[in-house]
This record gives structure tokens, sequence and C-alpha cells, in this order.
């Protein structure tokens, strides 16, 4: 450097660093596909141990070809409703000590939105550990919250450690939620769109190409220890005319819908105390619904069994409106008793038995539809609306069902109605 002229060696000065950090914000985007595929893959195998052991099925192997609505079906009664009473012990107790005893929780969103404030690691974890288990036990609320929060987590960690600008962290941060919703549901495209669409509100080419990269590495590395599986079982080869046009009628119809569902499940998270009634009512709403198991095994669970029920075409009349009304009662109950999950699949679920209904009651004005393709718009029509995320729900029926190019037509005219629909009623109706 002394022998340098004044020219090159201010280039030089100036290139060095910004090489370096190119390289540290490449290292950063590599450890959090990494580190979020790994916590997805860990999180889901926990989850499937859990299920075993509570339920009583495939002991051997935490990867079984038992299905968790094989293995509560045959679980008896009685061990069915004990389950669901632990589940809210632990529910209702470890929420509660965790709000009293633990650090205040910083949502993804508000650490996105304010890097200055990390989210606090023994809280996070603990609080995304909580998720997990009582899913396993039976939660009727959704576990793809727990992966998303703990690549958020990780992705933040790394980038503070590598010394990366605040507008990278929060890159990052979103990089990951995306990430471990990808590595959990082995969803790639969805988890990088879900980051673009909802964290950062987004899609510019740089972001884009992060939350490609990470969400793609994180679904590959879920899939070395939970095998490349796609969700649900969809085998219906083409889509029916008539389906295009029930699409196009039936969008607002699910984002009314979803419109009432945000409603009850803000307000059942709007009237939890984090005192002594937690513990109570968590144990009241999970002793209704292990009540409720009793005669219907397919209410416990995220809702992956009664969605595949109905991606068969195998639910009555009386089933799916009994599985439907029974379904949207438990989730507001164990919302209002204070357990925590998500509500992408209980909202999937919730559209897909609704679409099922209207099937058994309408499907014969639609020549060539069955309960399948009505059951697949209305699971993505009532998720786009009720998450607030229309592109995001159509890559994730697309990833989560492997359904045929056909069928995009119609769900895409189901999402649109739905969402703009559920908005428009929002805006009429705010609060």
């Amino acid at each position: 450097m002394m022998g340098l002229p004044p020219l090159i060696k201010t280039c030089t000065m100036t290139t060095l660093p910004t090489r370096t950090y190119w390289l540290q914000r490449w290292a950063a985007l590599l450890l959090t596909g990494i580190l979020a595929g790994l916590g997805g893959m860990l999180l889901a195998l926990l989850l499937h141990e859990v299920q075993h052991l509570v339920y009583g099925y495939s002991r051997s192997t935490v990867l079984s070809p038992q299905t968790f609505l094989q293995g509560v079906t045959d679980a008896s009664a009685q061990r069915r409703f004990l389950a669901l009473l632990a589940a809210g012990v632990v529910a209702g107790c470890g929420w509660w000590l965790l709000g009293r005893f633990g650090k205040k929780r910083v949502s993804i969103s508000a650490a996105v939105k304010n890097t200055d404030k990390p989210m606090p690691a023994v809280t996070t974890l603990i609080h995304a550990l909580l998720q997990i288990v009582t899913v396993g036990m039976g939660s009727p609320l959704g576990r793809e919250v727990a992966p998303r929060e703990v690549g958020s987590l990780f992705a933040g960690g790394v980038a503070r450690r590598l010394h990366l600008t605040s507008a990278d962290i929060q890159l990052m941060i979103a990089c990951g939620a995306g990430a471990g919703l990808a590595a959990v549901y082995n969803v790639p495209l969805a988890g990088a769109v879900f980051t673009l669409e909802v964290l950062l509100v987004s899609f510019r080419w740089e972001a884009a190409i992060a939350a490609l990269a990470t969400s793609a590495l994180a679904a590959w590395i879920a899939t070395l220890g939970l095998g490349d599986e796609h969700q649900y079982r969809f085998t219906a080869n083409m889509a029916a005319t008539s389906l295009i046009f029930w699409g196009a009628l039936s969008g607002p119809l699910f984002g009314a819908a979803a419109f009432g569902f945000r409603r009850l499940t803000q307000r059942a998270r709007g009237k939890v105390r984090s005192n002594w009634q937690m513990p109570v009512f968590s144990l009241i709403a999970f002793a209704a619904l292990g009540a409720l198991s009793v005669w219907f095994p397919q209410l416990p669970g995220n809702g992956k069994g009664p969605t595949q029920l109905t991606l068969d075409g195998d639910v009555t009349l009386k089933l799916a409106l009994a599985l439907l009304c029974i379904k949207v009662f438990v989730i507001w109950a164990v919302l209002r008793g204070g357990a925590e999950g998500g509500l992408l699949t209980p909202g999937l679920t919730v559209g897909a038995l609704l679409g099922s209904l209207l099937f058994i009651l309408l499907g014969r004005f639609f020549p060539g539809s069955d309960m399948a393709g009505f059951a697949l718009t209305g699971a993505a029509g009532f998720l786009s609306a009720s998450m607030q995320m229309p592109v995001t729900a159509i890559t994730l029926m697309l990833e989560f069902t492997r359904m045929d190019h056909s069928f995009l037509v119609p769900v895409t005219l189901c999402v649109t109605g739905a969402f703009m629909t559920c908005r428009q009623l929002e805006r009429v109706r705010p609060g």
C-alpha cells in the first residue's frame, strides 16, 4: 500500500470493506437458511414424537406411514380425553408461567419493524416449544408459528454477530421466518412469498433473491430428516370448466366467512389475561375439546386430517357440518383460554370443510366438479382472506397439494374474490 498512487490507494481502501460486507451478508443468508432448516426439522420431529407418545401409535419410529388422524382414531376415547386434558394443563400453566417469569416476548413483525428490540432467546424458544408440544398433544391451532419464530431468532442473532446494517438485519429476520415456514412444510416458494408479501410487504429484487435463497436452503435441509413429502394428497387430474365458474362465484362467500373468523379469533386473543384465569380457562377449553373428541376424533390437531378427508371426498353432510361448527368453536375456545399457535392450517381446514359442505348442497349445479375441487378452492380462498395473504395462499396450495396447473384459474379467482371481499368488509366495519 505504501507504493500505490493516491487514486489507486483510495479505490482499494473503499473497495475492500464493501467486498468484506458482501461476504458477510451472503454468510448471513446461508447461515439463516441452514439454521432455520435445522430448527424446522427438529421441531417437526419433536411434534411427531409427542404425537406418538401421547396417543400410543408408531412408537418404534418417529416418521411413520400412519397418520395422526389414524393414531387418534385408534386410541381409546378415554385416552383422547385425558391427552387433551393434559394439553390444557401444559398450555395454561406453561404460558401463564412464561408470561409471569419470562422476558416480554417480541413478535416476528415487531422484530422486523424495530431491529433495536431483539427477540429474547430463552422466552422465544420456550414459547415455540410450548406450541409444538401442545399441538402434538392435540391443540387445534397450527404448528407453523414456532419454526418461524425460531428461524427469525437465529437469523437475527447471526445478522447481529456479523455486524450487518439495520436494514439487512430486518431482511434476515424476515427471511428466517419464511425459511422456518418453508422447512416445516417443505414449501420453499411459499416460504419466500410469505417473507415478501406478509413481513416485508415488498417484492424488490434484492429481497426476493434473499427470501428465495434462504427458503430453498431451509426446505432442503429439512428434507434430510423429514423426507421429501408434500402435506396433502390431491389426486384430481384436471379442473372441470364448471369449477372456474364456482371459483368466481364463491370467492365473496369465503371472504365474508373469513372476515367473521378473523373477528372471532382476534376478540378471543384480546380477552386473554395472563393471571390465574389462564390455567383455568385453558383447562376448560381443552376439556371441552377432549369431550368432543370422544365422538369426533377428527378434531384434535391442526386440522390436517379433516382437510385430507375433504380432498378425498370422504365426508358426509352431517360430518362436514358438525366438524365445521365444532372446529371453529374449539379454535375460539383454546385461543380464549390463552393457548398460542398458528391459524394457517386451521384456517385452511375451515375453508376446506366449508367448501365440501357447499359441494354437497350445490355441487349438482356444477357438472364435472367434485368435492376435492370445491374443498381446494374453498381452502385457498378462506386462507387468503383470513390471513390476508393472497399470493402466499395460492403458492401454499400449489406446494401443499402438487395440484395440476389447470386448478390455478379457479383457485386464483376464488382467492381474489375472497380477499377483496374481506378487505372491503374490514374497511366498512373496522375494529
